[in-house]
């Protein structure tokens, strides 16, 4: 059993930074594979990013790569996500999400085996 906490999510002007964080309950976190997703009003979730058990292995939704990075502590049980250069479109709820297996990221994004409850960004213009 993994239970994922976000935070670091708030208001920021176009062009702003955040570092989002999640913090993973359970002795097996650095055996699970990690990612980010993100839902705005309206939308679908979408994959932004997802990270190895060791951290070796990372891989970014296309629209991602440049402005978003993600890295994992797994001595601190924490994953997080650097967003630069952020936009008004980027504003949503921002999820964590962790699967036992890194392949399941691309097998079935969103049917991960864990999820956290989310953090709000909102980005201003």
């Amino acid at each position: 059993q993994v239970q994922l906490v976000e935070s670091g999510g708030g208001l920021v002007q176009a062009g702003g930074s955040l570092r989002l964080s999640c913090a993973a309950s359970g002795r097996t976190f650095s055996s699970y594979a990690m990612g980010w997703f993100r839902q705005a009003p309206g939308k679908e979730r979408e994959f932004i990013a997802c990270i190895s058990w060791s951290g070796g292995d990372t891989y970014y939704a296309d629209s991602m790569k440049g402005r978003f990075t993600i890295s994992r502590d797994n001595a601190e049980n924490t994953v997080s996500l650097q967003m630069n250069s952020l936009k008004p479109e980027d504003t949503a709820v921002y999820y964590c999400a962790a699967n036992r297996y890194y392949s399941d990221f691309g097998r079935r994004p969103y049917k991960c085996d864990y999820w956290g409850q989310g953090t709000q960004v909102t980005v201003s213009s």
